[in-house]
This record gives structure tokens, C-alpha cells and sequence, in this order.
């Protein structure tokens, strides 16, 4: 039997990475980076998906920079829901599912208890608009898909809180940090488990 072929978007990333490592051995995996598969130019994405023809696409690609996407939100709409939608209307015309991370921050952080599925998005910025710009456009298509929001990402690679937060108890003998905010933190790895 023939292994099932996966597309990753991205390679380089947190959840890429650990989703490498869960389905090695398991699945013949492509985990393509910007050079090709730029998500930044979401109409280019169609000749190397048709080309590739997986069995799944799993996007873990995404422009992530909260506070950076406030100055280039046209890279972070063609990033975080142009491709995605380019994405899913590929993954529907190959007939194969979409697996895509969303994000806590379509919502906007005043509710008391944890959000589900059912309560109303509102996100406050544009990362969090363009997050849900993606997820709406992966559900208009209407192809198989499998929309999963995850929160305060982290792992040993990449920008993350935790590895901030070691380095700077190295570097400072006090920190000092908002209290403001509420998260969950999810280790990469278990989102990774949780796709397989």
C-alpha cells in the first residue's frame, strides 16, 4: 500500500517542526518553506499543490507576529487568509482534506471561562481579523476540513514566551511582565500528536 502522501505548509515553524517528527516513518511528508510555497503570494500556491498532489494538506504556515501585523496587514491578510483560502479551494478540487491553526486571538479575551467552538469571534486586531478572515474562508469553500485553534505556541525552537522568558532569566536578575493576559500554552508537540 502506498504511503499517504503529506503536504506541510512551512518547515521552519514550531508546529511544522514537531509535525515532521510525529509523521516520520508514518507518511510520505513534503514540508515546504517560502522558497516553495510562499503564502505571501497566495495565487502562486496552485501549480505546486497540483504538481505535488498530496493526499493532505496541513497548513502550518502563518504570519504570527501580533504586534507586526498592525503595520503590514496586507501581508498578514494574503498570509493568514488569502492562502488559506487558495488552500482549501486546491485541497477541494484534488478531492483531499485541509487541516488549519487557527488562533485564540479571534477572540477578543473578555470572557471569563475558556471559549468553544460556538461563541461569537471578535478580535481585536489585525492578526487575530486576518486568523479568522482564513477560517471563514476555508468553511465558504466547503471542502473537507479540519480547523484547529491553538494558544501561546511554544517549543525548543523558534520565538516563543517560554524561550524568551529562560533567556531573559539568564540575562536580568528581575523581570518584569503584563499581567494582563490569560493563555494556555500549548507545547507544539501536542498539537502535532493531536493532528496525527
Amino acid at each position: 500500500m502506498k504511503p499517504l502522501k503529506i503536504l506541510i505548509c512551512g518547515h521552519n515553524g514550531q508546529v511544522a517542526q514537531a509535525l515532521q517528527a510525529q509523521f516520520k516513518g508514518r507518511a510520505e511528508v513534503h514540508a515546504l518553506g517560502r522558497d516553495r510555497l510562499d503564502l505571501a503570494r497566495p495565487e502562486q500556491l496552485r501549480t505546486p499543490l497540483r504538481e505535488l498532489a498530496p493526499d493532505l494538506i496541513i497548513n502550518a504556515a502563518a504570519h504570527t507576529a501580533v504586534d507586526q501585523a498592525e503595520s503590514e496587514p496586507e501581508l498578514a491578510f494574503a498570509i493568514n487568509a488569502q492562502a488559506p483560502q487558495v488552500l482549501a479551494e486546491e485541497a477541494a478540487q484534488l478531492g483531499v482534506p485541509l487541516i488549519h491553526y487557527s488562533t485564540d486571538y479571534i477572540f477578543d479575551g473578555s470572557k471569563a471561562t475558556p471559549y468553544t467552538e460556538q461563541d461569537a469571534p471578535n478580535p481585536l486586531g489585525v492578526y487575530g481579523s486576518s486568523k479568522l478572515a482564513g477560517e471563514q474562508a476555508i468553511t465558504a469553500v466547503g471542502g473537507q476540513h479540519l480547523i484547529l485553534r491553538t494558544s501561546w505556541v511554544y517549543s525548543q525552537h523558534g520565538r516563543n514566551f517560554l524561550l524568551t522568558m529562560q533567556r531573559l532569566l539568564q540575562e536580568k536578575p528581575q523581570l518584569r511582565v503584563v499581567a494582563d493576559q490569560i493563555g494556555a500554552p500549548t507545547w507544539a508537540g501536542t498539537i502535532a500528536a493531536s493532528t496525527l
